[in-house]
């Protein structure tokens, strides 16, 4: 039981890997405005019933990556009620980007789950 558990760890952490960056651009497009990354938690929190997709520890990172690619840009503002907060917004170039692995995601989990439910693979 402990080496089944090990793989559906081990599974859950390679495809959330996977799929963390097309979820925060998703999240930040349909965005009203820039958001922080706690805001960003708690929105995919919310969404997310009883499946961990991403630790807040892993967002950061994330963030931090997709800004370097120029996919995101942030900015520093001071907090009334605490330290700075950083706001994250999508750029054009995530915009384009998130378009294109929009349509991978469709047509792998379109694969997926043709394979899984034992469909047609035409």
């Amino acid at each position: 039981m402990d080496e089944i558990n090990e793989n559906i760890r081990k599974f859950q952490k390679e495809l959330n890997a996977g799929i963390a960056a097309l979820v925060l651009l998703g999240v930040l497009d349909k965005a009203s405005g820039p958001m922080y990354g706690y805001q960003i938690a708690k929105l995919i929190e919310a969404q997310t019933k009883d499946v961990d997709i991403m630790k807040q520890g892993a967002l950061y990172p994330v963030l931090r990556s997709l800004e370097a690619a120029g996919l995101l840009q942030s900015e520093v503002e001071p907090s009334v009620s605490g330290p700075p907060r950083r706001y994250y917004k999508i750029t054009g170039a995530g915009r384009l980007t998130l378009a294109k692995w929009t349509d991978i995601w469709s047509q792998t989990s379109d694969l997926v789950n043709a394979v899984l439910e034992g469909g047609d693979h035409d």
